[in-house]
């Protein structure tokens, strides 16, 4: 029989244990609106009798054990550092990993982005472990030549995803092309995954009522400037000025940029209209997508996207999206969606009044989001089922290879 699989697992700041905790009773996170991965990993490692390892980066050191798996909370070394410091810590990142990994005796690894320097995973390679990169970002910014660091890293890059892995699992047809691009059409095979949900989770909810006095525009996520919350708020006041005091905007999520946000709000007279709500549960996020009629995804070109999870959390809640390229969700769901040029504050505003006035344009969009749901729905097209997929072909590669070393014994 083929060696049995211990795999370790790498991701960025996830509470992998809580994920753990209710994915063992048979539950989602309340935390998380999709299914998470971490919980998909753990239902992997179970089905195929396989030993887990699962890392999360965190502020606070934590680890929990059973006879399957270990999940720590690894805090990361200076949060804060920049420069020649940040590149320091992430290549530390990924050798601290790879110590791990040894220890572990670790078969497979599976890393995400963000982890490490994704050339530090060729050290893996040598040493024998099969490495499984997981991509939910874009390795640079789409409508930006990369910087002469980045350059370097993609440099280095190259042969853990032309040679040194098994496989690459992708969140978007974006990011498949930079790979293709980068390695000249020469890679490991690559898998597209989506975030996965669970229909009950968005089922229903009201539809949007477009006769209603007031017309509300969500957004949902990060607040920070590369997100676009300062163009919406640019946005906001020109409405102001044009006496459209119906149109709300909600602006839920947390970040840096939130409280000078609200100021900014507030000394423009338009905090009346532009309301930030900080941070949403998942049962608040369900009644802000409710009641809201249009979501917004303003993300600048700056700020490199892998999908844009909002984006089909808006079609599943059945409410149209206005957005640009720079989040490659779009490429899923197009009609559904209005579609800007990136950082033009000026036609985001136009295509929001064009949904608010045009109520055929609306309700054909709105039937559109109804189409495009099913995808998302889809287990077969999950993280964790192109991770089984793998894992599944590199148990019968080992397979095939043993058969043919006993058989050259024999012979």
């Amino acid at each position: 029989m083929p060696k049995s699989l211990r795999i370790l697992y790498a991701v960025g700041p996830e509470d992998i244990i809580e994920a753990y905790n209710y994915w063992s009773k048979g539950e989602d996170a309340p935390s998380q609106v999709s299914v998470t991965f971490s919980s998909q990993f753990y239902e992997v490692c179970k089905t195929l009798d396989a030993k887990g390892y699962a890392i999360a980066q965190s502020n606070q050191k934590r680890c929990i054990q059973d006879e399957r798996f270990i999940i720590e909370h690894r805090p990361v070394p200076l949060p804060d550092a920049s420069g020649i410091l940040y590149h320091l810590r992430q290549i530390w990142c990924g050798l601290h990993l790879l110590a791990s990994a040894i220890r572990f005796r670790a078969n497979v690894a599976v890393v995400d982005s963000g982890t490490t320097y994704w050339f530090v995973l060729s050290l893996f390679s040598w040493l024998g472990v099969k490495v499984i990169p997981s991509l939910h970002c874009l390795l640079w910014c789409k409508y930006l030549p990369p910087r002469l660091v980045d350059k370097l890293n993609l440099l280095l890059s190259h042969n853990l995803f032309a040679y040194d892995c098994k496989a690459v699992l992708v969140a978007s047809h974006d990011i498949a092309a930079q790979i293709s691009h980068l390695t000249g059409g020469k890679h490991q095979p690559i898998l597209e995954f989506f975030s996965t949900y669970h229909c009950a989770d968005f089922a229903n909810l009201a539809v949007p009522d477009i006769k209603q006095s007031s017309f509300r525009i969500l957004f949902a996520g990060r607040v920070e400037r590369n997100k676009g919350v300062f163009d919406l708020l640019e946005i906001a006041k020109r409405f102001a000025t044009e006496g459209r005091q119906e149109i709300i905007f909600d602006i839920c999520g947390e970040g840096s940029a939130l409280e000078t946000l609200r100021l900014e709000a507030k000394q423009a007279g338009v905090d009346g209209s532009f309301i930030c709500h900080g941070y949403c549960s998942k049962l608040q996020m369900r009644g802000m997508f409710e009641r809201s009629h249009v979501v917004v995804v303003p993300t600048r070109t700056e700020f490199i996207e892998g999908f844009n999870r909002v984006v089909c959390e808006s079609i599943l809640s059945g409410r149209p999206v206005v957005t640009s390229a720079v989040c490659p969700a779009l490429f899923y769901v197009q009609d559904a969606v209005v579609e800007v040029p990136p950082n033009d504050v000026q036609a985001y505003g136009n295509a929001l009044l064009e949904l608010y006035s045009d109520r055929q344009l609306y309700e054909h969009k709105r039937q559109a989001c109804l189409i495009a749901q099913e995808q998302f729905y889809d287990t077969r097209k999950s993280w964790g089922a192109a991770l089984k997929s793998i894992l599944l072909a590199i148990q019968e590669q080992e397979k095939v290879k043993k058969l043919a070393i006993t058989s050259k014994i024999g012979g």
